[in-house]
């Protein structure tokens, strides 16, 4: 998956934001968009876990 560029989806999240928003807020926006994108490169590159193996490591019946 080829993400857009980091400078340009900075200023496109930012564009989309309110006014009045703080950095913590601004940073916590970040951190997801961040999160998102490194599952998704995870995913795509095969590192998952089924859900069956997930419910066994977890004792799950």
């Amino acid at each position: 998956m080829a993400t857009a560029p980091v400078k340009k989806a900075a200023h496109d999240l930012i564009d989309q934001l309110p006014d009045d928003i703080t950095w913590d807020d601004l940073a916590y926006k970040i951190e997801v968009r961040a999160s998102i994108e490194r599952g998704l490169a995870d995913a795509e590159a095969g590192h998952t876990i089924s859900q069956e193996d997930i419910e066994k490591l977890f004792g799950v019946t």
